[in-house]
């Protein structure tokens, strides 16, 4: 078994000069994680360091940053699940709230549930969770576009991460703001445990990424993790996945593995999605933006 950790910015199309912002982001997110992992620490709390660091990256889909609903509003979405026990716990539609996985995680640490909107935010500041003034959450740039009705093309739908710990456990996580010009109250996959994410540590970890609407429906992270049977590599797995997905409904997708022994998997049928890992048998992470176009690579 290796430790390992992996995470994603989201399937979408990168446009040239936001391939360096993708990459220094995710790789921070790594980073963040890895520092935990290596020091004995859980694969909950590396999986929590590492989305609060997209959260915080306006260049990503999730907390600071999340597109803006058909209100001009931010509404966010995040789920974690540990796959010892298959604890979870999930938070969707929550607007104020600067780390909904932060709230995931105080959820799956006391009760597994899905809790909405301002029952979730009132949970979240009863809990001493980081709140903030709901437009706190809006950046400059998302605020443009959507005043100005423009088309968005560097906009993904989720980032993710997974994490295998010394202890053998395995821990999956997303966090999103959905998709621009959502209806407001609109939840996608991200909070959905076996569509957004799964865990288990008999098989791996997922984490998913792309239209919600067809991810649902195919169970995209239970399906994923299913694939690991029989000792297939995670890279064959997300792929198989991906594949089934679009044998069966339209949509873009993408999902990022660990297997229970630590190996490092990902697939996407979108123009692109940044992803960056890290395991024990590496001398530092590497991140890319592509899955099969090595000059996207970039590492540090």
């Amino acid at each position: 078994m290796t430790i390992s950790i992996i995470v994603h910015g989201g399937a979408k199309t990168i446009v040239k000069e936001k391939v360096d912002a993708n990459n220094a982001g995710c790789l921070a997110a790594v980073e963040a994680g890895w520092a935990i992992l290596k020091q004995g620490g859980s694969a909950g709390a590396a999986v929590e360091a590492a989305i609060r660091v997209l959260e915080a990256d306006p260049t990503f889909n999730a907390g600071f940053g999340a597109v803006l609903n058909t209100q001009g509003e931010v509404e966010l979405d995040a789920a974690i699940m540990e796959g010892a026990t298959l604890g979870w716990g999930a938070v969707a539609a929550v607007q104020g709230v600067r780390h909904p996985i932060s709230v995931a995680r105080k959820i799956m640490d006391r009760k597994p549930m899905l809790l909405v909107a301002r029952s979730a935010e009132r949970y979240a500041a009863e809990n001493g969770a980081e709140m903030c003034a709901k437009e706190n959450l809006i950046a400059q740039e998302q605020k443009e576009e959507w005043e100005e009705e423009q088309e968005v093309i560097d906009r993904p739908n989720t980032i993710g991460c997974v994490a295998l710990d010394s202890n053998g456990t395995l821990v999956a996580g997303t966090s999103t703001g959905g998709t621009t010009n959502q209806p407001a109250g609109r939840v996608g996959d991200s909070a959905v445990v076996g569509s957004g994410l799964f865990a288990d540590n008999r098989l791996g970890g997922c984490s998913t990424t792309g239209d919600g609407e067809s991810i649902i429906p195919v169970v995209l992270s239970k399906t994923a993790i299913d694939f690991l049977a029989g000792d297939r590599h995670p890279d064959e797995a997300a792929q198989m996945a991906i594949d089934f997905l679009a044998s069966r409904v339209s949509g873009e997708a993408g999902c990022i593995l660990l297997d229970r022994q630590g190996r490092v998997g990902w697939a996407h049928n979108s123009s692109d999605m940044a992803c960056a890992y890290m395991t024990e048998v590496q001398d530092k992470p590497t991140a890319f933006t592509r899955r099969y176009a090595q000059e996207h690579a970039f590492a540090r």
